[in-house]
């Protein structure tokens, strides 16, 4: 089985038309999709969770995990029928190995080795950060590397210079939180509905006075990120305002933060920029949605001749389309290949 599986792996590598079957089930988000040659969405049905999950005020894994299980089979079946194809046509069944929530990627990686294993197809490990790099192909079909990447998850922030499709250099990292875990902290304290990005971005629009916080200066003439200090500084000043009876801004705060970070994010990506001698800056995962981030990103890449792509909205967030771009480009690069052994990786490197 694994020889055979390796010798159709290998001849995909020169097939004209690639069709993946992908599923993503790394957090929150049931996804399985069908892309054609990377780029060409045939199929894309999500499952969420975040109406299970607002009631925890975030994601439980073990509750992920159970409606995981409870959902993929349907989206396989109704995958095929949108996108009018038979199983027989699959070239490769692709799933996201990690990052994420062990027992959750467990799900989607099960179900695509049982899938693989019937179909007789090859099965491709996908890295869930490559995915989110992969899905500014689907929303810009023209697009091509090389340029940079500034990577805003709820697991990861960095800079990342992709010179081809499966060649990434770190050039800035966070140091301690994410960006997407910065913003889902600060909307907890402010008692705002899960998911915090997009609430905190929505209130954000209402503030009118700037209160002063900071991101970490001890980083300054790096690349790197830290937004544990920021995140800290919002939670004591509403504690404090809390302890002493007064009003929470909750907009001004809001918007004091999205600004700050925001800031943070552009000013570091502009110097990659110039240090790297990019002229062009993609923009991936869930945090790429955030309005003041893409604002601010389009006024500088004008102001200093870049382009700037970011994916559409419902290609920000988790989603099965981006893993099946991303295969599309290990197979023809001749990676990825997993036999049937494949284990989640809850932690894995850029």
């Amino acid at each position: 089985m694994k020889k055979f599986m390796s010798d159709e792996f290998l001849s995909l590598k020169n097939k004209e038309d690639i069709i993946v079957l992908a599923i993503e089930s790394s957090c929150d988000e049931t996804a399985v999709s069908i892309v054609k040659n990377g780029r060409e969405v045939l199929a894309n049905l999500v499952s969420s969770q975040i109406e299970i999950h607002r009631r925890f005020g975030g994601v439980v894994p073990e509750i992920a995990s159970r409606n995981h299980l409870m959902a993929i089979s349907n989206l396989y079946f109704e995958a095929l029928k949108e996108a009018n194809i038979t199983p027989n046509q699959i070239d490769a069944v692709a799933v996201t190995y990690g990052a994420g929530l062990m027992g959750a990627l467990l799900v989607g990686i099960n179900f695509a080795k049982g899938l693989s294993y019937a179909l007789k197809k090859p099965l491709i490990a996908v890295n869930h950060v490559h995915g989110h790099i992969a899905s500014n192909y689907i929303s810009h079909p023209s697009l091509t590397p090389p340029f940079l990447c500034l990577m805003v998850s709820g697991g990861h922030t960095a800079i990342l210079k992709i010179s081809d499709y499966n060649k990434f250099k770190m050039l800035g990292s966070t140091v301690d939180d994410a960006v997407g875990e910065a913003f889902d902290k600060v909307a907890r304290v402010l008692d705002l509905p899960y998911p915090g990005g997009p609430e905190i971005d929505k209130l954000a629009r209402e503030g009118k006075n700037i209160i002063k916080f900071t991101v970490s200066n001890s980083l300054h003439g790096t690349l790197n990120f830290s937004f544990s200090g920021i995140k800290t500084s919002v939670i004591n000043y509403v504690h404090k305002l809390f302890q002493k009876g007064e009003q929470i801004p909750k907009a001004d705060i809001a918007r004091s933060f999205e600004e700050c970070v925001t800031d943070e994010l552009v000013d570091k990506t502009m110097r990659a920029m110039k240090i790297s001698g990019m002229n062009k800056i993609v923009i991936a995962g869930g945090v790429g949605a955030n309005s003041m981030l893409q604002s601010k990103m389009e006024e500088m890449c004008k102001r200093n001749g870049y382009q700037v792509f970011y994916p559409m909205l419902k290609y920000c967030t988790d989603n099965a389309c981006m893993i099946g771009s991303a295969a599309y480009y290990y197979i023809k690069k001749g990676i990825g290949l997993a036999s049937l052994d494949l284990t989640a990786k809850p932690n894995i490197d850029l």
